[in-house]
C-alpha cells in the first residue's frame, strides 16, 4: 500500500518559516520524481515544486521561486519542502505527489501518481 504522509504545516507569521516533510512508503521511492502542490478553496491545485528521482532536476512555481527549497533523500524515502519569507497568499494546504514517469519532471498535477492527504499551512499577517 502506498502512502504518501505530509507534516510540519502550521500557523506562521508573514516573513517566517517552515519546513514541510512527507514520508512515503510501499514503492520504490528513487524511482518517482516527487513533486509539492497547493490548494486554496475554490481554486485549483497550483504547482509549488517539483524534483526528479536523483535531484538532478528542480522545478518550482513563479510564485515561489527563490523563496522555497525543495530536497529529497532516497536513503530515508523523503521530500522535503523548505518555505522561507512566507507571505499570506501561501496560505492553503499543502500535498505532496508520486510521478512515475520515467522522464521529465512533471509540473501538472494530473501526471501525479499517488497523493498525500495534506497539511495545512496558515501565513497570518
Amino acid at each position: 500500500q502506498v502512502q504518501l504522509v505530509e507534516s510540519g504545516g502550521g500557523l506562521v507569521q508573514a516573513g517566517g518559516s517552515l519546513r514541510l516533510s512527507c514520508a512515503v512508503s510501499g514503492l520504490t521511492f528513487s524511482d518517482y520524481t516527487m513533486g509539492w502542490f497547493r490548494q486554496v478553496p475554490g481554486k485549483e491545485r497550483e504547482f509549488v515544486a517539483a524534483i526528479s528521482r536523483s535531484a538532478g532536476t528542480i522545478y518550482y512555481g513563479d510564485s515561489v521561486k527563490g523563496r522555497f527549497t525543495i530536497s529529497r533523500d532516497n536513503a530515508k524515502n523523503t521530500v522535503w519542502l523548505q518555505m522561507d519569507s512566507l507571505k499570506p497568499e501561501d496560505t492553503a494546504v499543502y500535498y505532496c505527489a508520486s510521478d512515475s514517469l520515467p522522464v521529465g519532471v512533471a509540473t501538472v498535477a494530473l501526471e501525479y501518481d499517488y497523493w498525500g492527504q495534506g497539511t495545512q499551512v496558515t501565513v497570518s499577517s
